[in-house]
């Protein structure tokens, strides 16, 4: 399939985000599922995977419990992982056993795209880690729906685990 690229002249998501840790270990806080399950969920909410192969080709299929909003299939392909340096990944909306939905079928906006490639770049910054995320989405809708939002108090999250000693190697 194909992803949805936003309309030339949208803004799409574009987040950079400074970590107090290695380069190694923020890169490692992205690929074991272990760790995942400990930030990757915006406040209020968990995560839970059917199944994680965070390698060149491999595929995830997974649920954000949420509260007040329900749960959120999403199902993606690892299309890139250089370890401490890159992740290219899909993001498409799914139900429960991976089939893959519409935007307004999994309970979001139809303007929201039903398939998006995110791609994480890490960069060593003294002590620091310079994390920037492009995912093709609108960023409008991005910030609309708050999944923009998610994705700075995910970053924020894992950077108290950090500092916490919560995530290691």
């Amino acid at each position: 399939m194909e992803p949805v690229k936003s309309k030339p002249t949208e803004k799409e998501v574009l987040i950079t985000h400074l970590f107090n840790a290695p380069v190694d270990l923020v890169f490692k806080s992205w690929t074991d599922p272990e760790l995942l399950v400990n930030w990757y969920a915006p406040d209020g909410c968990t995560i839970e995977y059917k199944f994680i192969d965070v390698k060149e080709g491999g595929s995830f299929h997974s649920c954000i419990h949420d509260p007040v909003h329900g749960e959120c299939w999403i199902v993606g392909t690892y299309n890139e992982v250089v370890f401490g340096k890159k992740l290219v990944f899909t993001m498409a909306l799914s139900n429960q056993v991976g089939e893959l939905l519409e935007s307004a079928d999994a309970g979001k906006s139809e303007d929201w795209p039903k398939e998006t490639i995110t791609t994480v770049t890490f960069e060593p910054f003294g002590n620091q880690t310079k994390l920037t995320l492009h995912q093709t989405a609108p960023e409008a809708e991005a910030k609309k729906t708050g999944a923009y939002q998610s994705w700075i108090k995910m970053f924020n999250r894992l950077n108290g685990l950090i500092a916490h000693g919560e995530a290691k190697f």
